[in-house]
């Protein structure tokens, strides 16, 4: 997980750094959980761009992760560590004792040959990669791969280096601290991962130049200012303007601290502490 500055041979590589990779075992996938991505170039059904600055990019093939840990009460061991291409944190590929393979997010530590083990009813040890409900976890403990609604699958705290505190315990719902400062209740029987996701030294990565971007799929960022008014409400005017107004989206909305949640929004009965 340790990074890696590069000599200034080119003028890009002066400030660019990346991963050692230290932590990886192997550096091809299980093929039989991957599979192919379609690129979408950010358009919808219609041909529409909906995610703007999408396109191009390293062609890559999906990798199937077991975010539900639904494989209960059966032990598994850790085979390899490997990148993958679509997330941050890194995955582990775990071979049960039936023979079955499943990727997981690699938490912080695992290594190798280590075991883990997923369980809804029976009391397992509170070690990093076990999966078990919420209400099971003592209170302090940092954990990530949270679901929101049970059976679904984890949706919170994924990405490299990030986690939640379990805070409190009551009503049936446990109270987290997520990775954002916010804080919320969640149902006591969602599935939680023990530990914290590897890989946390990602986000001091420094990509360098633009073409590193487009490797990643991202395409360039053209101001508002440089626009035409036809494109943009910052658009046009005589010589250079700085935009005449206070920052807005291609679509009028204010850009710099405009509350657009809604405020009948089902979930906001679980939220203790909105985020900062």
């Amino acid at each position: 997980m340790a990074i890696k500055k590069l000599k200034p041979d080119t003028p890009s590589q002066r400030y660019m750094s990346v991963s050692t990779f230290d932590e990886l075992t192997t550096n091809k996938p299980y093929r039989k959980l991957t599979k192919p991505i379609k690129k979408t170039g950010g358009r919808n059904n219609l041909g529409r761009i909906t995610s703007r600055r999408r396109g191009g990019g390293h062609k890559r093939r999906y990798r199937i992760i077991d975010f539900k840990r639904d494989k209960f009460d059966v032990k598994g061991e850790v085979m390899t560590i490997e990148y993958d291409p679509n997330r941050s944190s890194r995955i582990a590929l775990i071979e049960y004792k039936d023979n079955e393979k499943r990727y997981i997010i690699a938490p912080d530590g695992i290594k190798k040959g280590n075991e883990i083990i997923s369980s809804r009813e029976s009391n397992i040890p509170f070690k990093v990669g076990n999966a078990m409900p919420l209400f099971r976890i003592p209170d302090g403990m940092l954990v990530h791969n949270i679901e929101l609604k049970i059976g679904k699958g984890a949706q919170i705290s994924r990405s490299a280096g990030s986690y939640a505190r379990i805070m409190a315990k009551e009503d049936g719902n446990v109270t987290l601290r997520l990775p954002s400062g916010e804080v919320r209740m969640v149902n006591e029987n969602c599935f939680a991962t023990i530990g914290i996701v590897g890989n946390k030294s990602h986000e001091n990565i420094k990509i360098g130049k633009a073409g590193r971007s487009r490797w990643l799929g991202k395409r360039p960022k053209v101001r508002g200012v440089a626009m035409n008014p036809v494109d943009h409400p910052h658009g046009g005017g005589e010589g250079r303007t700085s935009g005449g107004r206070h920052p807005v989206s291609p679509w009028g909305t204010p850009a710099k601290g405009y509350k657009t949640r809604k405020k009948k929004k089902q979930s906001n009965k679980f939220i203790v502490k909105r985020r900062k």
